[in-house]
């Protein structure tokens, strides 16, 4: 990896949850990428964050530079988006953020058939891409304020455990307390959580409702 710190590039950086993750990994001086479809919108988006190791790029030579990439786009490009990217991607870690949320019904779960989004981009993609299912449950306002203490956790699941254990510390830098759970099959269910905490939200008139995993870890899990 490029020097103390992996070089991150946020695919769909320019969006709302994309934006908020490179603004606090930036804050903890993580070298940056921000990747859009258009090298101008993500130069802009960079220009935004005012960091100086923050720099956009076109979305493949933005994975072909990066170390890890994070993929935080909306459901509908999320698979033509990694299959742009794919091959330069090989041997590297890729984090999925994608909720597969289906408007105008957003709070009703509405997994794809097969599993969970993050599953179904692991098979097309292959092994050799090590998929990371994480971030789905944390409210975008939230990431972009850097002054905003996060309550809620993060549900990191993936089939490599090094990969996991590599988004867990990522996690941590950007303020977050992040778990293993699981393969990726498992991430079906963060995704699922994330239309549940949108009706709570409306239901209750929270702020950006989260989850919270109770009890004292004795050791890190399989």
């Amino acid at each position: 990896m490029t020097g103390a710190k992996p070089l991150i590039a946020v695919v769909g950086g320019a969006g709302a949850v994309g934006h908020g993750l490179a603004l606090r990994w930036s804050g903890a001086g993580y070298p940056l990428i921000i990747g859009s479809r258009d090298a101008g919108r993500a130069a802009e988006a960079a220009a935004a964050i005012g960091a100086p190791q923050v720099r956009g790029m076109a979305n493949r030579a933005a994975a072909a530079a990066c170390d890890i990439c994070v993929l935080a786009v909306p459901h509908a490009a999320q698979q033509p988006t990694a299959r742009e990217i794919a091959p330069a991607l090989d041997g590297k870690i890729l984090v999925d953020v994608t909720v597969p949320l289906v408007p105008p019904r957003v709070s009703r779960v509405q997994l794809p058939d097969g599993g969970s989004a993050a599953a179904l981009l692991q098979e097309m993609l292959g092994e050799r891409i090590r998929v990371v299912s994480a971030f789905q449950n944390v409210a975008a306002a939230h990431l972009a304020d850097p002054g905003h203490a996060i309550e809620c956790d993060v549900l990191v699941c993936g089939n490599d455990k090094e990969a996991r254990q590599t988004v867990i510390g990522l996690a941590g830098a950007a303020g977050m307390r992040a778990w293993h759970a699981g393969t990726i099959a498992n991430a079906a269910a963060a995704e699922a959580l994330t239309s549940v905490l949108i009706f709570i939200n409306r239901a209750h008139g929270l702020d950006g409702s989260g989850i919270r995993i109770t009890g004292e870890p004795a050791a890190v899990a399989s």
